[in-house]
């Protein structure tokens, strides 16, 4: 294939890339390296450096929009994001320390438990109440119904984390308390590690933390890991840049194919039902998580 061919499949695979990542607040990562290692036989270093390229750009698109839409959580991301690119620039640090199938197995075990969890508290929304608004009645039914206490909300009152946003959906406003605070900066230091080794953009495990451990509503946890993708794969790019792992001539069209993918998706995230967008995710991760598996095991 000429360069103009290769540029031109690596263009379109990366607006697919693109779309799917700002949805799901994954960002193109996921989809991205193995484009090119397996489809390209590119070095895992230049795809994981130009994987992270491409999931910063899929951040831009996608956060602009959700925080026009008010669903991000500007005051949730600007603490997550402390940990999130502390984990970011350990991890690109560390690249190349660790057996990259003990990596992939474990990101793979890592992502299928997250997907089994999101799958059970779907499943529990829905036989307690199948509205727009299931997130909510979860919550009350849930962590809410216990005292203040035991939910952990003391770090959340002091920095005004708790917050609302606009359902198109639902045609209301949907309230919402943050909870268990410090688990979600461990988390996020997790995240942001894995994302630094791997290239990709950790949205499968920063939405799981938001969503399961936070208690942020679904679209809070998307829209939010949107922008908090782009703010790891920043941090983690520097590193990558320094040592020679970015390829303009690659970067090119993955960038300019997720940026522009990503756009149309961040559009779809206003108008999608929580339960569907939650159904999506379980799927596209445990597929995800099964590609993981196999490569950390063969």
């Amino acid at each position: 294939m000429t360069l103009l061919e290769v540029s031109l499949v690596l263009f379109a695979a990366s607006i697919a890339a693109g779309a799917l990542g700002s949805v799901l607040g994954l960002g193109g990562g996921f989809v991205i390296v193995p484009v090119l290692t397996l489809g390209f036989h590119l070095d895992i270093r230049l795809a994981i450096g130009t994987s992270i390229v491409a999931v910063a750009a899929t951040s831009a698109a996608g956060a602009a929009s959700n925080v026009t839409e008010s669903i991000t959580n500007l005051r949730v991301a600007t603490l997550l994001a402390m940990a999130t690119t502390l984990g970011a620039v350990t991890g690109a640090l560390m690249a190349g320390v660790f057996d990259a199938r003990f990596l992939f197995a474990l990101f793979g075990v890592v992502l299928g438990v997250s997907s089994l969890q999101m799958l059970r508290r779907r499943s529990i929304a829905v036989a307690e109440v199948p509205s727009l608004v299931s997130e909510q009645v979860v919550l009350s039914v849930g962590t809410a119904a216990l005292p203040r206490e035991a939910r952990n909300v003391h770090l959340a009152d002091r920095l005004s984390l708790h917050s609302a946003y606009w359902d198109e959906t639902a045609g209301c406003e949907v309230p919402y308390t943050v909870v268990h605070t410090g688990l979600g900066l461990g988390l996020m230091y997790l995240a942001g590690t894995l994302s630094g080794l791997l290239g990709i953009g950790s949205g499968a495990l920063k939405v799981p933390a938001m969503d399961l451990a936070m208690h942020l509503p679904m679209k809070v946890s998307t829209a939010t890991s949107n922008l908090l993708i782009g703010l790891t794969a920043a941090a983690s790019a520097v590193v990558y840049f320094a040592r020679g792992d970015i390829d303009p001539l690659i970067v090119g069209p993955v960038a300019l194919g997720v940026l522009l993918g990503a756009t149309h998706g961040s559009k779809r995230l206003v108008g999608m039902r929580s339960d569907r967008l939650r159904t999506l995710f379980v799927v596209v991760i445990g597929v995800v998580a099964a590609q993981m598996l196999w490569k950390g095991l063969a």
